[in-house]
């Protein structure tokens, strides 16, 4: 038999150690930032009644494109727009009014530089984050956001890393502070995110997921109740009166029980009334389909069915917790 082999930490102790390079990079782009240039850059941004075109090439300009897209899922429209596609026509995107953020670790970036004087035509305010404040782009920058390093978590401190890194989490601190000062909510939010699990909880109801309602009379007996049932197969019936109200429902379980619990002789005389769980829970179709959910499941006995009505109590439809549960909530 084999002996189990003790992990070598050559490699995850490196992995550590750069994770906490990384970390305390970032730790230190919080103490170096200039509080006037980042209350000026939100300043900026918030007023910004265009877009937000953020641009940077190579690494920077991967981190450019995750910052605008941060910014347009968070209420502010944000473009990504690479400095030499600008230079070639993409230009035609800006417009006076926007703002563009510039991320270079040099500031001496020539694709960014080129495109500053045309930008200035247009009478856009640029913002930089940038490595090197003694460079030509902080110079010609309106707002300049120090994202300097003293190291790359490289070997041999070349492959951007910890500079892409501090770019990042100073993008997204901003964008993430300009979303709070927009006052974006939870719902609008969700608006952005309509495939995510957020966005589903705070969007989809129950409109969406209820099936037609299976109706029965109270009167009905329990042979119609059976066939209801199975004819529907949502594993329950709505019983509803005379004028479509609902009084009740039949499910798999109380037929059952009823069932179990009646003289076979005397079966002739049950009915949907007499098997039925009189005022039950119910959902409305405006509910979110999240908050019917948590009426099927946050009580003493779980319940995998809920009549829908509207305002007026008139039936309307059947909403399955499975089908809630494979909506992806």
């Amino acid at each position: 038999m084999q002996p189990i082999a003790t992990p070598n930490s050559k490699y995850s102790d490196k992995v550590v150690e750069l994770l906490r390079l990384e970390a305390s990079a970032i730790e230190l782009a919080a103490r170096r930032l200039d509080l006037a240039s980042v209350e000026r850059a939100v300043e900026l941004l918030t007023c910004c009644n265009g877009k937000v075109i953020v641009t940077g090439v190579g690494k920077s300009g991967v981190i450019a494109q995750k910052i605008a897209q941060t910014l347009t899922s968070t209420g502010t429209v944000g473009i990504f727009v690479h400095p030499s596609d600008a230079l070639h026509g993409s230009l035609g995107i800006v417009r006076e009014g926007d703002v563009v953020i510039a991320l270079s670790n040099s500031g001496e970036t020539d694709e960014i530089l080129a495109i500053l004087p045309p930008l200035r035509t247009r009478q856009v305010s640029v913002i930089s984050i940038i490595g090197n404040l003694d460079s030509t782009l902080a110079r010609q920058s309106d707002v300049v956001l120090d994202a300097s390093v003293d190291k790359e978590a490289c070997p041999l401190n070349l492959a951007p890393t910890t500079s892409t890194t501090v770019a990042l989490a100073i993008g997204d601190a901003v964008a993430m502070t300009l979303m709070e000062s927009r006052g974006l909510t939870a719902e609008e939010f969700a608006a952005n995110h309509p495939a995510g699990r957020l966005g589903k909880r705070l969007t989809l109801r129950v409109e969406s997921l209820m099936h037609e309602s299976p109706n029965v009379t109270e009167n009905a007996g329990w042979l119609e109740v059976v066939k209801a049932i199975s004819k529907h197969a949502l594993g329950a019936v709505n019983v509803v009166d005379n004028a479509g109200k609902l009084v009740g429902i039949v499910t798999d379980g109380d037929l059952r029980r009823t069932i179990e619990r009646t003289d076979p002789a005397t079966f002739q005389e049950l009915t949907a009334a007499s098997m039925m769980t009189r005022n039950p829970t119910t959902a409305s179709p405006a509910m979110l389909a999240f908050d019917a959910l948590q009426l099927m499941e946050d009580r003493p006995f779980q319940i995998s069915v809920l009549p829908v009505v509207d305002e007026f109590g008139n039936c309307l439809g059947l909403l399955r917790l499975h089908d809630v549960v494979r909506s992806g909530l």
